[in-house]
C-alpha cells in the first residue's frame, strides 16, 4: 500500500479536471501544492512520449525525490474514427496521472483501468457537461476505494 500519492484526471486542454489526494501520510502545510505542480510540469514529459508508443500505461515518467509520476493515456493515438460520437471528443487526450512513493506496477495498471471505465461512465451521466470538473462524491468515493485497494 503506497504511504503517499496524487491523483489527476487532465483533460485534453491540460486542465485538471479531477484531482484526489490519495495515500495515508501526513500532509504538510508547507509543501501542500507541490504533488499538483509536479503533475503539471510531467505533462510537457507525456505530451512527448504519448506518440512514441502505442502503450497506454507510461510507466515512472518523471521523478521527483522519492515520488514516481506513473501515466495512464487514453488511446486517442492509436484511434481512427470517421463519424463523430458525441462523448468521445472528450476521452481522447485525457491522461490519468498518479504521483506516488511505491512500486506495485499491477496495482496501479488496476487502478488506471477501473478510473478509466469510472470516468466513461461519468461521461454518459447526461447531468455532467463533459470537460468540466468533476465534482460528484460518488466518483470520489470510488477513487478512494479503487487508490485503497490497487495502491
Amino acid at each position: 500500500m503506497t504511504t503517499a500519492a496524487c491523483f489527476i484526471i487532465a483533460s485534453r486542454n491540460d486542465i485538471p479536471i479531477y484531482e484526489a489526494e490519495v495515500g495515508s501520510a501526513a500532509k504538510r502545510e508547507d509543501a501542500a501544492q507541490l504533488p499538483q505542480f509536479i503533475l503539471q510540469a510531467a505533462l510537457d514529459i507525456v505530451q512527448d512520449l504519448a506518440w512514441t508508443t502505442s502503450a497506454m500505461i507510461l510507466k515512472t515518467i518523471d521523478k521527483f525525490n522519492d515520488l514516481v509520476v506513473s501515466v495512464y493515456v487514453t488511446d486517442d493515438h492509436i484511434l481512427n474514427i470517421s463519424k463523430p460520437i458525441h462523448f468521445l471528443h472528450f476521452i481522447i487526450h485525457t491522461r490519468f496521472m498518479l504521483l506516488h512513493d511505491s512500486r506495485s506496477d499491477d496495482g496501479i495498471k488496476s487502478f488506471f483501468q477501473e478510473v478509466h471505465e469510472l470516468y466513461i461512465k461519468s461521461l454518459l451521466n447526461p447531468l455532467y457537461l463533459p470537460g468540466s470538473r468533476i465534482t460528484s462524491s460518488h466518483f470520489d468515493t470510488k477513487v478512494g476505494a479503487l487508490a485503497r485497494k490497487y495502491l
